[in-house]
């Protein structure tokens, strides 16, 4: 494969609903152009883009692959992405690197939830677009009804160059709306031949003409008062205004086809080429930091080859048999198989031994990449996802993307012995692949947690440990990390005697517990002792004793909080007295004292946050309240609202799960723990009962 400048390169990022035909369309641009010799097919585990285990067992992409192409002297980089919301951070990154989002829409389908959240990837990253109607061939498409749900959600940015037909023979054609051209496949060459335009297409074709026109016009004031003059713009007048209006976001072209049939595969890579502009147009520039002069001040570099190299590492794979690969765009410059780049996130150098580009699993070695272009290196020691690679000489640092927070979280457990070290050594490589996955031991209840977007995200870890570290581990619920506090304040004594022979234990101690009302520390000592009736040299012992009774509460044996003791007096031995003895007196205190100062259970409660589309708040908020939550207010976010709340965590378990399933997966949230409070009566006598099993 040969070298392509900034200006011959388009990196398209193929987005949509899962089950829309990304894949399939990757599949069949990469067999069209030639880049393959067959077309694989989803369901036979066979395509170039979804060759991981975990996709061919579940027939869905769960990772982005790049495909790169040659079409019509020119580099076309698709990045298929997963439709699945768990992974949305895999979409994200591929638009990082992108410079158009190709959206493809099912023909049977329609908008579906995946479209309208590609349409707001593309509105936040600000990049250029387009849409595939996909899956043309069957019977049940329907393009009009299809191209009407996409204007009157993304209005009339969308732009159709195409209308389809039938003959009376069932066999499919379309019309391009520009050229008023008709094109009907020849079933015996697989060819299209030219044709009439059906008598009961006309005023349909014109109708979307002028649609095309007018958003075309708009995009060039000369242009526009052209059209304002009832002027007819020439052909080329229109494509440069389709050109600028792209690179202006104002507007979507609309083309359609059928991927597994190979259908208007030849027609999408032909207009990627003539009408997407090229990636030195869609970002001529990236902001970035300066690290030369130690000050990081803002500098820009500019998409070409010319300019010092920088590179942004968008996707890491580490795989045990494969090994590490980081995926990267060349920002800026070029890099060859013979330089060392400098890494200034880890303040390391790393040397470039082989250059690749990535077309599925496939490394297909190369000598140079230049600005513009995707590429990825091998056995990189200090390089992860969203790092910065650039010239030693002229160091620079690239912004991160923001990626969603994980908030389902998970217990996991190996289920064969021995395999804890093997279990944290293999997560921290799935980790590795996937910057949304966190990976704590909670050193309370002594629990491995993982912290993932949503449930199909940690199913594949799962899946991931069992079929390629050969280990098996099973999910539970965490165990929620409760509290016990006191709310009335008690006076008692605590005494520990015993006599076996020679020298005895004797500790005697009065002790007021009552609550500190602050629930940030365990407890707070003092002693109010006068006249010697405990001697200072046990002070220590009583407070040791204290700091080990708080560990396990009086009710359900959860940590204490909140606790304010004072010891007030007592008496000791002169030769039997020792600090054991005193620890074991408080410890004595405690036991008899805390459940006579009205214990209570106090739960975690979290600040949540949750992000949702105006006409499900009557549920969501419904919701909240069966939780047991409080609203505290209702903030509108540009054409969202957020609902912000307190909810106990406990009831937070499987929120993830459900606010998918409420919103159709419109809604998001996200939260941090707030603080601790009394749990309700009823909720501490659960608790109570759960913890005597």
């Amino acid at each position: 494969m040969r070298s392509y400048t900034a200006n011959e390169v388009r990196n398209v990022v193929l987005l949509g609903h899962s089950g829309c035909g990304k894949t399939t369309i990757g599949e069949a641009a990469l067999f069209h152009s030639g880049a393959t010799s067959r077309q694989g097919k989803i369901e036979d585990g066979n395509t170039v883009s979804d060759y991981d285990p975990e996709e061919i067992r579940r027939k869905v992409s769960v990772s982005t692959s790049v495909l790169p192409i040659e079409w019509k002297d020119t580099k076309i980089n698709f990045l298929d992405t997963p439709g699945y919301f768990d992974f949305v951070s895999e979409v994200k990154l591929a638009m990082s690197v992108a410079d158009t989002a190709l959206t493809v829409v099912s023909a049977k389908s329609g908008l579906e939830v995946g479209t309208e959240k590609a349409w707001e990837y593309t509105e936040e990253m600000k990049i250029p677009r387009m849409f595939f109607i996909n899956q043309m061939d069957d019977e049940s498409a329907d393009f009009r009804k299809t191209l009407e749900e996409l204007r009157d959600k993304f209005g009339k940015t969308v732009a159709p160059l195409q209308v389809p037909f039938r003959d009376e023979n069932g066999i499919l054609g379309f019309i391009n709306v520009i050229k008023r051209d008709a094109r009907m496949l020849d079933v015996a060459t697989g060819k299209l031949i030219k044709c009439d335009i059906p008598a009961d297409k006309v005023d349909e074709v014109e109708e979307l003409r002028s649609m095309v026109v007018e958003v075309a016009a708009e995009s060039d004031d000369e242009l526009l008062e052209k059209y304002f003059n009832d002027e007819e713009l020439t052909l080329e007048e229109i494509y440069d205004g389709l050109k600028k209006g792209i690179r202006q976001f104002s507007i979507a072209p609309a083309i359609f086809g059928s991927a597994t049939k190979g259908y208007g595969i030849k027609l999408l890579m032909s207009t990627l080429v003539k009408f997407v502009p090229p990636s030195e147009e869609c970002r001529p520039s990236f902001e970035c930091i300066d690290l030369r002069n130690g000050e990081n001040t803002g500098m820009v570099r500019y998409n070409s080859e010319k300019e010092h190299l920088a590179c942004f590492v968008f996707k890491t794979i580490s795989d045990p048999y494969v090994g590490r690969l980081n995926l990267f765009r060349v920002v800026s410059g070029t890099i060859n198989n013979t330089k060392t780049v400098y890494n200034p996130e880890t303040d390391t150098y790393e040397k470039v031994a082989h250059l690749y580009v990535m077309r599925g699993k496939e490394q297909i070695e190369v000598d140079e990449l230049n600005a513009g272009d995707i590429g990825a290196l091998a056995k990189l020691t200090n390089t992860s996802t969203q790092h910065t690679l650039c010239s030693k000489y002229f160091p620079v640092l690239l912004p991160k993307i923001d990626l969603p927070k994980p908030v389902l979280s998970m217990a996991i457990a190996p289920k064969g012995k021995g395999d804890e070290d093997k279990i944290s050594n293999a997560l921290t490589k799935i980790k590795e692949e996937d910057p949304t996955l966190k990976v704590e031991v909670n050193k309370e209840t002594k629990q491995t947690i993982i912290t993932g977007v949503g449930e199909n995200q940690l199913d594949v870890v799962v899946n991931k440990l069992k079929t390629k570290y050969k280990i098996d581990v099973e999910l539970s619920d965490p165990i929620i990390p409760y509290r016990e506090t006191i709310k009335s304040k008690v006076k008692v004594q605590g005494k520990y005697k015993k006599q076996s022979g020679g020298h005895g234990q004797f500790g005697d101690v009065w002790i007021e517990f009552e609550p500190s009302f602050d629930m940030t520390k365990d407890y707070i000592f003092e002693e109010k002792i006068f006249g010697g009736a405990v001697p200072k040299q046990y002070f220590p012992a009583v407070e040791k004793g204290l700091q080990e009774c708080v560990q396990s509460g009086v009710l359900a044996g959860y940590p204490v909080v909140g606790l304010k003791a004072t010891l007030v007096d007592g008496s000791y031995h002169p030769v039997d007295s020792s600090e054991m003895a005193f620890k074991m007196a408080t410890s004595v205190a405690f036991k008899e004292g805390l459940p006579q100062a009205k214990p209570v259970i106090l739960e975690p409660i979290a600040h949540v946050e949750v992000t949702i589309p105006d006409k499900y708040m009557g549920d969501i908020m419904g919701d909240i309240n069966k939780r047991r939550g409080r609203i505290l207010s209702m903030n509108p976010e540009n054409e969202k609202k957020v609902i912000v709340a307190e909810v106990p965590i406990a009831e937070m378990q499987k929120y993830a799960t459900d606010l998918r399933s409420m919103t159709q997966g419109r809604g998001s949230y996200e939260y941090y723990f707030e603080r601790y409070e009394e749990a309700p009566m009823d909720v501490q006598k659960k608790i109570i009962e759960s913890r005597k099993k």
